[in-house]
């Protein structure tokens, strides 16, 4: 099943760094079925230790309690390993690493849920930049996919997860505060 918005989101059940605090407590699975009765954010990034890929992660990872206060919760995949993911949590910022990153990683090693959520590059093996909004039984509410050098909006993805949250019709440009659209 390839991932399409308004109908429900791929499963998937994939390796994380999830409450990991070394490499033997690492590997604990997570699913979509997890987040059931929240809202997720779930994205894609290309590679760990890259250069546009940490800002995105820590700029999410700053925000994590914006994003808990309205009921949801982060998960960032790539294709690399799990082991991967641990050594990158574990390397300090001013080193490339994204140590206090506060939201578990997924490792999709075999690349199958890339390819469900249609960002796997099948060229280079690598995700390309995928974000997806899951609301609380597991539909796909947003998609969105990037050039690889253009990192995302932290702020516009809160923005489109409070939209979407309204149930209503929210004209172009909808803040919070701003009255929704009547027809």
């Amino acid at each position: 099943m390839l991932a399409q918005v308004a109908r429900s989101a791929p499963d998937f059940r994939l390796k994380s760094t999830k409450n990991a605090t070394s490499v033997r407590d690492l590997g604990k699975e997570l699913s979509l079925s997890d987040y059931k009765g929240k809202w997720l954010v779930f994205f894609f990034y290309p590679l760990d230790f890259t250069f546009v890929c940490p800002t995105e992660i820590l700029a999410l990872s700053d925000r994590y309690e914006d994003f808990t206060a309205l009921g949801a919760d982060v998960v960032g995949a790539s294709c690399d390993s799990v082991f991967s993911h641990y050594a990158w949590i574990n390397t300090p910022r001013d080193k490339n690493g994204i140590s206090g990153l506060k939201y578990p990683l997924v490792a999709d090693y075999t690349k199958e849920v890339a390819r469900a959520y249609g960002v796997l590059d099948e060229i280079s093996g690598v995700a390309q930049r995928g974000l997806f909004i899951i609301d609380p039984e597991g539909v796909l509410r947003y998609s969105t996919v990037t050039a690889d050098n253009v990192g995302r909006s932290v702020d516009e993805t809160l923005r489109v997860l409070q939209a979407l949250q309204t149930g209503g019709l929210c004209a172009a440009d909808w803040k919070p505060g701003k009255e929704l659209l009547k027809v």
